[in-house]
């Protein structure tokens, strides 16, 4: 609960006061957070297979709307995630003067806490709710501080996630009507639920298209890039590194083990989905002068990879999605940043107009270059285990679909080093305009996402010991074992 309820108190206290104390306000909010949160990660016993913190609080009996958390390794691993990029985030718009600032980050954290909620949920309903609230600051971020044709592009962002949604919500109320006993919408007697196959079927396709938007997957990516482009650099930093990652987790969580009835072979539909959206955004992204746009469509080409991976449902496949989540939240984060700072100095993103930026920012160049090999995949960085995993599970589901997503390897290089190149060591050019020294904000922002690349490269078994037994306990669900 009181993940949920700090970033909420700070968010209406932040509305209070002026822009600089607005910020160390909700600087401190989201640092107090995440030492919270480490604080519940070291009372969380790893081995124990069942949900921790527990907690359950009757608010509409009539509606069977109960407000249950509870956490398990999977959660624990998104939650740590949401605390250290809100962090990240609201550290990396310390150099920004946003009109209204402190609605800004009022809104900010309304969303941290939000997120928060929707990983902790054990109850349909409070799950939807959640979800709802945390698409509302992004509406906002988007459309008052976002660029061109901003209100066009929010308006397509808003029907996708409003339909998505919605088929979402009918999905749990049609598993509600088939819990045993009076119906319950909390998640133990929602996974147990009476279903035809045909029904389970129906759960299964709600379900995948409402998670497939949030993602996204292809074919339901196409609102993606735009957004991603027009949203200001926190509000992208926000889509991307947080949010997308509640449409991962409500597969893990709430697709899996309530659809488990149906046919097998919708998966080989999903996964086939998936593994064309890594070539398509790959080739995309291979194309993009700017810079954003080609950090967006990388984004759908590794979340199609780890959509692939997931839907395995193996336990490689599985560990190396939570993973590879964690890693891409951190990665996209830091890369995005990364574009911000150029476009701030040079007021473009326009790769064919950089060059040459490494000659007079070494310290940039550097940080950058480590950000860039972590999306790469090298080894020992955060990339190379959890992209492993997924190969291995997408491979030995089958060799051709694992050959062909093995094609991610090579584009991504291709990408991400050709920005590389463009901006750094491309010819000079002759507007004089360089980096500079970076501000304080900048430089620890940058430098804590460099810390992690290599701290969960060399030692990814800080976040895969974390969710393990939850993932062996979500595969004993499937195979009719006994409820976590």
């Amino acid at each position: 609960m009181v993940l949920i309820i700090i970033p909420f108190i700070a968010s209406l206290l932040a509305l209070f006061f002026k822009d600089k104390l607005a910020k160390v306000l909700a600087l401190t909010a989201s640092v107090v957070q995440l030492i919270t949160n480490f604080v519940l990660l070291s009372g969380f016993d790893l081995k124990a297979n069942a949900f921790q913190y527990f907690s359950s609080y009757t608010w509409f009996n009539s509606l069977g709307l109960n407000f249950t958390s509870g956490i398990d390794g999977i959660a624990m691993v998104m939650l740590l995630l949401t605390n250290l990029a809100s962090v990240l985030i609201i550290l990396s718009s310390w150099d920004n003067n946003y009109a209204s600032m402190t609605k800004f980050l009022s809104l900010v954290l309304l969303m941290q806490g939000a997120l928060n909620g929707v990983f902790l949920s054990m109850n349909g309903l409070m799950f939807y709710i959640f979800w709802e609230l945390a698409l509302l600051p992004i509406y906002f971020i988007v459309g008052i501080w976002g660029g061109e044709n901003r209100i066009k592009i929010t308006f397509k962002f808003f029907i996708y996630t409003f339909l998505g949604s919605l088929l979402m919500l009918l999905a749990l109320i049609f598993v509600y009507l088939h819990t045993p006993g009076d119906h319950s919408f909390e998640w133990d007697q929602m996974i147990i639920a009476q279903m035809t196959g045909w029904e389970s079927t129906l759960v299964l396709w709600a379900f995948f298209i409402a998670f497939a938007i949030k993602m996204p997957i292809f074919p339901f990516h196409t609102w993606q890039a735009d957004t991603y482009s027009v949203a200001p650099a926190q509000g992208t930093m926000l889509l991307s590194g947080i949010m997308l990652k509640m449409g991962i987790f409500g597969m893990i969580r709430w697709m899996y083990p309530m659809a488990k009835n149906a046919c097998g072979c919708n998966y080989n539909i999903f996964i086939i989905l998936a593994v064309i959206g890594i070539i398509y955004a790959a080739i995309i992204a291979i194309k993009q002068n700017d810079i954003k746009r080609v950090i967006a469509w990388s984004s759908v080409s590794h979340v199609g990879l780890i959509a692939a991976g997931i839907m395995t449902w193996n336990k490689e496949g599985l560990q190396g999605g939570i993973l590879q989540s964690f890693n891409h939240g951190i990665n996209v984060i830091g890369l995005f940043f990364i574009a911000e700072i150029i476009e701030r100095r040079l007021k473009t993103r326009e790769l064919t107009q950089m060059g040459g930026l490494a000659k007079y920012s070494r310290g940039f160049s550097f940080l950058f270059m480590v950000i860039m090999l972590g999306s790469v995949a090298v080894p020992f960085t955060n990339g190379f285990t959890g992209e492993f995993l997924l190969l291995n599970a997408t491979f030995n589901y089958h060799v051709i679909l694992g050959v062909v997503s093995g094609l991610t390897i090579i584009f991504c290089a291709v990408y991400m080093l050709r920005v590389y190149q463009l901006a750094m060591f491309g010819p000079e050019k002759d507007n004089g305009i360089r980096i500079g020294k970076l501000s304080w904000s900048e430089f620890v922002t940058l430098g804590l996402i460099v810390v992690l690349v290599l701290a969960i490269g060399i030692f990814p078994n800080w976040i895969l010991n974390i969710s393990e037994t939850s993932v062996d306990g979500l595969l004993n669900i499937m195979k009719g074992g006994k409820t976590l």
